[in-house]
């Protein structure tokens, strides 16, 4: 087992945003977390860098507790997020951007890595010498997915990557997460709102409401749930 959420709860002051939550992710899967707004989606990815810090329960990454590791120890483990919105250095040029991702990166490996993300998003070849900030949405992200992955690293988590995307982006997004699992191995824990696209990709999946774990299973079952269809897919919120 690559990662494992035991009973994790997590506090924002007096807010009990999440509520002994147990989730777990094996080595090559696409694992996708699903949920509302405000459910603790995004709470829980944060959660496993201390951001917030776990109030009760354990994070165990590669059978080794993290739960109480600094964020920066979090990252050297192999951890690496692309967080909710982005978050690029948009002054900065495609090339800077990506190699801001291999601070924690043999500096060996540069050529060879920014070859094989330049195959990956051939559009980030061709805007190499571009401020980042003039990349459309859906670039951007391609740049975000492109810099987390020069780090080289073991988990690879997504918060909320076709949030704001036009409907082709989105689909481009998804089809490189499964381009990383089939072609390179990576195992990913998505969260996302756009339930039907993240349940297509995801060898399982979990539903958080309030917080707290109402439904698992694999990415098929859920996705043929009647309450994850009434909730998430047939116009439901």
């Amino acid at each position: 087992m690559m990662l494992q959420l035991c009973g994790l709860h997590a506090h924002y002051g007096h807010v009990h945003a999440l509520r002994g939550v147990d989730i777990s992710v094996e080595g090559g899967e696409v694992v996708t977390l699903i949920g509302a707004n405000g459910a603790g989606k995004s709470t829980l990815m944060m959660s496993l860098f201390g951001i917030p810090r776990a109030s009760a329960g354990k994070i165990i990454f590669e059978g080794e507790d993290i739960t109480k590791l600094p964020s920066h120890e979090v990252s050297h483990r192999g951890i690496a997020l692309v967080p909710e919105g982005r978050h690029i250095y948009p002054r900065m040029t495609v090339l800077e951007n990506l190699q801001m991702g291999t601070a924690k990166a043999d500096p060996a490996n540069f050529a060879v890595d920014l070859k094989r993300m330049e195959e990956l998003f051939p559009i980030l070849a061709d805007r190499r010498d571009q401020r980042a900030g003039t990349l459309s949405g859906g670039e951007q992200q391609m740049l975000a997915i492109a810099r987390a992955l020069m780090g080289r690293p073991k988990l690879l988590l997504l918060d909320e990557p076709s949030l704001g995307l036009a409907p082709l982006y989105i689909k481009k997004i998804f089809q490189i997460v499964k381009e990383l699992q089939r072609d390179y191995g990576m195992t990913i824990l998505l969260v996302e709102q756009n339930a039907n696209h993240a349940l297509k990709v995801a060898d399982r999946a979990y539903v958080l409401q309030h917080g707290e774990i109402v439904l698992s299973g694999t990415g098929a079952e859920l996705l043929a749930s009647p309450e994850v269809r009434a909730a998430y897919l047939d116009g439901g919120h």
